[in-house]
């Protein structure tokens, strides 16, 4: 049980952590930013629910939470690349949005987002000094937060 609530604890930490860079740095995140942190909130319910499971459906939700904390780190990976240009962000809220011949200032306006956004493509460093943007640290974080849940897993919750 106390396992299971360590893991909800560390995947819960991640997103709180990346909001807290938005009001404290003020650390404006990107559309894939945004898509990262929904898996540690599944994650996070997930090894909740396993606190309260019977063990054998325990260790089923443990390995489940750190399937979804992978789906997060596998977001990290393609956000990693569209950082280093590696390839281009499959996400529309990414992308400049087009510009028609003849449009007027008011029509480009109105294509605009209505909340400011950052490019994914444009990195974000928390730590000045360190070449590790936040998508390569969440990656970090997301492959040892799921290794420790799959090890949880394994020692059967």
């Amino acid at each position: 049980m106390m396992s299971s609530l360590m893991v909800a604890g560390f995947a819960a930490a991640a997103p709180l952590i990346a909001l807290g860079t938005e009001r404290w740095p003020g650390l404006a995140p990107c559309a894939l930013c945004l898509w990262q942190r929904w898996p540690y909130w599944v994650a996070a319910a997930l090894a909740v629910a396993a606190a309260f499971l019977p063990e054998r459906w325990r260790v089923w939700a443990l390995r489940a939470a750190g399937l979804a904390v992978l789906v997060s780190g596998a977001i990290a990976v393609l956000h990693v690349g569209v950082e280093q240009g590696w390839w281009p962000s499959p996400l529309p809220a990414c992308q400049a949005p087009p510009v028609a011949a003849g449009a007027s200032v008011d029509d480009l306006l109105r294509s605009l987002n209505p909340a400011p956004n950052k490019p994914c493509d444009e990195a974000t460093y928390l730590i000045p000094g360190l070449p590790l943007s936040m998508a390569a640290m969440n990656l970090i974080y997301a492959a040892g937060l799921a290794a420790f849940a799959f090890s949880r897993a394994a020692r059967r919750g």
